[in-house]
């Protein structure tokens, strides 16, 4: 079981994914952890560093879950997945579960740090459906839209099976 688990920041990826990856006994990657230096906010690894990563956690694990809002990424794995699952809850839903998010230590050095980053959050969260870049709705639509294999929306927070 491959299965790959994206959406918009809040949409419930993390939570279904670790409930999928305990469930089923899979690797769990959070691509977040691949994306950003380690101990810095919002400062981005070199592509070629990230795209290696995931490629090594592709390559090393035999069945996974990988969740994320990182389109490039998404489309990347999504050649190598038996599933690809988009959680699309809408936006209030995104920014009331953005709002209520525990403190992430493996993104940000100290809650205080996390709730300081939370208004530029919840703006670029909001915006989901108007932007037009590789982790906006439209991207991802076109990433499920055309994807051949294995595939299920959910509009509502689903439960792991």
């Amino acid at each position: 079981m491959k299965v790959l688990v994206f959406g918009n920041s809040g949409s419930g990826k993390s939570t279904y994914a670790r409930a999928l990856a305990h469930r089923h006994g899979l690797t769990h990657l959070d691509l977040d952890t691949i994306v950003w230096e380690p101990g810095q906010v919002a400062v981005q690894r070199p592509a070629d560093a990230i795209a290696a990563s995931l490629q090594t956690f592709i390559e090393t694990s035999p069945a996974w879950v990988i969740e994320g809002c990182y389109g490039e990424l998404v489309e990347s794995a999504a050649l190598q997945c038996s599933e690809l699952v988009f959680l699309n809850p809408g936006v209030e839903t995104c920014v009331a579960n953005n709002a209520r998010r525990p403190w992430e230590p493996h993104k940000y050095a100290s809650p205080a740090e996390q709730e300081g980053m939370l208004d530029n959050l919840q703006r670029w969260v909001a915006d989901y459906y108007r932007r037009d870049d590789a982790w906006s709705y439209r991207r991802h639509r076109q990433i499920f839209d055309n994807h051949a294999g294995a595939k299920t929306e959910y509009l509502a927070a689903p439960l792991p099976t």
